[in-house]
């Protein structure tokens, strides 16, 4: 399981496996030591808090894929910084999205060349909870 989530990225590590009707979840923690601020790019060594996070990802085998992280609030402690705590970021997630960014390419790659409603039904056939509003956007962007 570690080489699946090591796909995803190299500073995660696999924790757990759980399988809930139809979903896949796999439970990761980072491997990041001292997180690195967003907004000013210094190093941080004081946990504030942390919170469980879930990112949808590609499926496996139909089922839904679920990635769920231990998500660890920082204290920044650069005075020039404009904010004072920060969330971990991931490469494999866009900020704020709930969706990887393989998932992503997935969604675009199967909806690019039909309707958004066959895509969508596509989609959920094999494991992808998604609507076709959701992928007009992401066509949309691309």
């Amino acid at each position: 399981m570690q080489k699946y989530i090591e796909l995803l990225s190299d500073k995660l590590k696999y924790i757990d496996l759980i399988i809930e009707d139809n979903t896949i979840i796999f439970e990761v923690e980072s491997t990041v030591d001292e997180p690195i601020c967003p907004y000013c790019g210094e190093i941080s060594t004081r946990k504030h808090s942390s919170y469980k996070k879930s990112f949808m990802d590609i499926p496996l085998n139909n089922k839904k894929v679920l990635i769920r992280i231990n998500n660890r609030k920082m204290f920044c402690d650069n005075e020039a910084c404009s904010h004072k705590t920060f969330a971990e970021v991931y490469d494999f997630v866009e900020r704020k999205s709930k969706k990887t960014k393989r998932l992503k390419e997935y969604i675009l790659d199967i909806s690019v060349n039909m309707s958004s409603i066959s895509a969508q039904n596509l989609l959920r056939k094999n494991g992808v909870d998604i609507g076709k509003s959701t992928i007009c956007t992401f066509l949309k962007k691309r």
